[in-house]
């Protein structure tokens, strides 16, 4: 039986979003073409693997952003938002890629960012140029707090900056003798979202994309664009030598966020059909999160909700804290209730281009339990409700930078932050050296950014054999990789063919597994997330997940009958269970199980 929430919600109201896989591409790392020489993926290349996607069962492409850049952080720096940056490639390329994806029935997504921009954006240079600037008013300026004993100018307030928190959030401008907002690099000034010029020349650049072809827009940090006026101090939480502080209260869903997606949705979303979802980070409030994502909220039609990835953070990202399994389905669990119960919609995912690999993180990368922790992972993700999103290399079980490489090998401007401030802070002190060097092997999001595994030649299938990729290629490569595990024809499934088969079913079940109703068994049990997907018409499943490196067993509920167990991570086809109410379950299995009356 469904419950009455179920009945009553449009969750299970079918639309082509909610049923869509959309699968990330990070552009550098996804793959090169023949005959390029600066070892960084291209559209080209993006182009050349659509028939894979399409194979492995993804509807949607998402890339990072993709635009011209400096790079300082990736791409997340955008100097032109209607320019392609030469390192991908052309508009032109851009132009066969959307072609190419609509002959295979696919759509794209492109990477809004618009909290910032690069400091070598037009907008910015103009605003730079001086007070009286007509661009001036299109970020953030605020004067110095004070000139400081040394007689060198203060920032307005103590805000840290998001990658590298022991720098100021903002940057000093000698020219003019002003600070601007940048939130995450001096490289990235923060828009001023007050001004409509600024929201109007947003709305410009998303009509240029969707008119374009463009199916939507994954949008960077949106929840960041308004802030609280005034800036005042954030309170100090971090201790003995930290200057400065994390300030997410003041610039996290600020005062006139929801003014501003509401807009957004009025002036360009509303005239397209379009799949649209928010990165808000440091936001758990359910009230305030439908406020976005609620069926009849009028802005986004979902988010990244990041409670799961988010586990082990504390005040910082770069740092750790213990968690366990019962906290994890607690995170998970809940959503999955909120969004029915409240109209919602979910995006289920657990990899990105800013967090480590998930099989490394949840579960177990040790060459014996890599894969069953993989396809545990993705028995998870392709049961539960809401639109799925896969990450580049999750598919196939990539897990993160060996332990044994140098810090030398960590590109991202966050981990290269972080350690220079280990660095300073513990140079004589050994032990906190080596916790600082576990918290990059744990959260760096290099981890995520290696080049992708295609096949077992030289530098993976990722670019020419003769070229340096941006990035060291994983040493794992040879084993793990995409071509291998297509082609695997032992007695169990390889990750990508467990992935290909969860996605199959998951379109082949959708009113069950996309649209069903969901309910948490057994919370007490230390190691197994167990749950129900029920569809509107009765149909029910049964998924069990030991999240534990050993044996375990888990009872089924009075009243549950399994008729037969469909799948498992350590088979190919059905899976054998003994006929009793006690189902025993080896380290890192996962079963579906097919319900009776």
């Amino acid at each position: 039986m469904v419950t009455e929430a179920y009945k009553k919600s449009s969750f299970s109201t079918p639309q082509w979003w909610k049923e869509a896989v959309v699968y990330q591409i990070y552009p550098s790392s996804f793959q090169s073409h023949p005959g390029a020489t600066t070892g960084w993926g291209s559209i080209k290349g993006i182009t050349s693997r659509l028939d894979y996607l399409k194979s492995l069962g993804v509807n949607v492409v998402w890339s990072s952003p993709i635009f011209k850049s400096p790079q300082a952080d990736m791409g997340y720096d955008i100097a032109d938002y209607k320019e392609i940056d030469p390192c991908y490639g052309s508009l032109e390329d851009v132009d066969v890629l959307i072609a190419e994806l609509k002959k295979r029935d696919m759509k794209l997504m492109m990477d809004l960012v618009v909290n910032h921009t690069s400091n070598e954006h037009a907008w910015f240079l103009e605003s730079k140029k001086s007070k009286n600037s007509p661009k001036r008013d299109w970020y953030i300026w605020q004067k110095p707090k004070s000139m400081g004993v040394d007689g060198q100018p203060e920032p307005p307030n103590n805000w840290a900056q998001i990658l590298g928190d022991a720098n100021s959030a903002w940057t000093y401008d000698e020219g003019s003798g002003e600070y601007y907002l940048s939130l995450f690099t001096p490289e990235q000034p923060d828009l001023n979202w007050e001004n409509p010029e600024v929201r109007a020349a947003v709305w410009d650049v998303m009509h240029f994309w969707l008119k374009r072809g463009a199916a939507g827009f994954r949008m960077d940090v949106i929840n960041l664009i308004s802030k609280v006026p005034g800036y005042p101090d954030a309170e100090v939480v971090l201790g003995e030598g930290h200057k400065y502080q994390p300030a997410f209260k003041y610039f996290v869903n600020g005062p006139k966020l929801h003014d501003y997606l509401q807009e957004m949705h009025q002036e360009v979303l509303s005239k397209y059909d379009t799949i649209t979802v928010g990165e808000m980070p440091g936001v758990s409030d359910e009230k305030e999160i439908l406020r976005t994502v609620g069926a009849k909220s009028g802005e986004l039609r979902m988010i990244f909700i990041f409670d799961v990835v988010d586990i082990d953070k504390p005040h910082v990202r770069m740092a750790l804290k213990p968690w366990d399994v019962k906290e994890m389905k607690s995170i998970i669990s809940k959503w999955q209730r909120v969004m029915i119960d409240l109209d919602g919609w979910n995006s289920v995912f657990i990899e990105n281009h800013d967090n480590p690999r998930s099989v490394s993180r949840y579960a177990d990368d040790s060459d014996e339990y890599r894969h069953l922790g993989a396809k545990l992972i993705a028995l998870m993700q392709t049961t539960l409700g809401g639109t799925l999103f896969v990450y580049q290399g999750e598919e196939i079980g990539m897990r993160n930078i060996p332990k044994n490489w140098g810090i030398e090998e960590f590109k991202d401007i966050e981990t290269v932050n972080y350690w220079k401030k280990v660095e300073e802070l513990y140079a004589n002190d050994p032990e906190l050296l080596h916790h600082g060097r576990t918290v990059v092997d744990m959260k760096a999001r290099d981890h995520a950014r290696t080049p992708m595994h295609w096949d077992a030649s030289d530098n993976a299938g990722f670019c020419d054999a003769d070229v340096k990729p941006w990035m060291r290629v994983m040493d794992d490569y040879k084993t793990i990789n995409a071509e291998a595990q297509m082609k695997d024809d032992s007695e169990n499934l390889s990750v990508w063919q467990f992935w290909q088969r969860g996605l199959k079913d998951r379109k082949e079940h959708a009113d069950v597994f996309v649209y069903g109703d969901f309910e948490e068994l057994t919370h007490e049990h230390p190691q197994v997330f167990a749950y129900t997907r029920t569809s509107a018409k009765g149909e029910k499943w049964l998924v069990v997940l030991n999240y534990s490196g050993r044996q375990v067993e888990w009872s089924l509920p009075e009243g549950l009958k399994v008729d037969f167990w469909a799948a498992g991570n350590y088979t190919k086809g059905r899976v054998e269970k003994p006929k009793s109410a006690i189902v025993p379950l080896k380290p890192w299995e996962g079963v579906l199980g097919k319900c009776g009356a």
